[in-house]
């Protein structure tokens, strides 16, 4: 069986481990291309690493790769997963909050055969929400606490004039939709979005954020209630290079594209 051609849309925190890792070995899996908003820092990159990789037009992933992993921001989603899509083929997005306002996305995949991927992330537990959705459930709830850096430039912070510099104590700066969250933080709660997918929708699914300066990593806490169960679940992520994002986001990424070709697929 031939080694899946994986694409990576941006070089980012989460792009450069996934190159690392892919340029290591990872059986059954090539790095095939990648493309970055910044190409010259991009290939300084690959070439202190050692990495054979070209950088190319997000355009021309369909024609060199099988699948695409998104890691670029928010407002770039439909330029890396549309030629992807239209080719029939699959995307892992990362920046799934940019999926909600977009249904014309998954309106492609299933016109042409393509497939959409969201992983489990920054979050835990998304097999268990998925499994109960097969059944009734009647809420979902999460809290997500942040250094305030990971919070500061956010959209709805700047756009309702909340500031997070100086904080001493925790405050709340959103509570809301899930919706709500992913349109006012796209770089910052894509697990917002992930988690409103996996259950009852993103209008349903509550969200409320915290600017914490008492946390040095990004914490969140879900409480499901359905008629099949009752749970909670909480994490706390490492950051990145990116205090935007936790560390666990790209091992997520691996273990997806591990699992593509696995003969053993454990969780839903």
């Amino acid at each position: 069986m031939p080694d899946i051609r994986v694409a990576i849309g941006g070089l980012g925190a989460i792009g450069r481990m996934l190159a690392l890792k892919l340029s290591a070995g990872m059986p059954g899996l090539t790095l095939a291309c990648a493309a970055a908003g910044d190409r010259a820092k991009a290939q300084a990159f690959l070439d202190a690493e050692g990495i054979t990789c070209p950088i190319v037009p997000l355009d021309q992933f369909p024609a060199l790769a099988d699948i695409a992993v998104e890691c670029a921001p928010a407002a770039i989603i439909e330029e890396i997963c549309r030629p992807m899509l239209d080719a029939g083929k699959s995307v892992i997005v990362l920046s799934c909050g940019a999926l909600l306002p977009r249904p014309e996305l998954l309106d492609l995949a299933k016109a042409k055969g393509g497939r959409i991927i969201v992983p489990t992330g920054a979050l835990l537990g998304l097999d268990a929400v998925v499994g109960a959705a097969e059944g009734t459930i009647a809420s979902v709830r999460m809290t997500t606490r942040k250094p305030p850096g990971g919070l500061k430039g956010a959209p709805y912070l700047e756009k309702h004039g909340i500031s997070v510099d100086g904080l001493t104590e925790a405050k709340r700066v959103f509570s809301g939709s899930a919706r709500e969250a992913s349109a006012g933080f796209p770089a910052n709660v894509n697990v917002a979005a992930a988690l409103s997918l996996a259950g009852i929708g993103p209008d349903r699914t509550q969200i409320d954020i915290w600017a914490d300066p008492a946390v040095t990593r990004n914490c969140h806490d879900i409480e499901v209630e359905a008629d099949s169960a009752r749970f909670r679940m909480s994490i706390e992520n490492v950051p990145s290079d990116n205090p935007k994002t936790g560390r666990i986001v790209a091992l997520s990424v691996l273990a997806a594209l591990r699992k593509l070709g696995a003969p053993l697929s454990v969780g839903t």
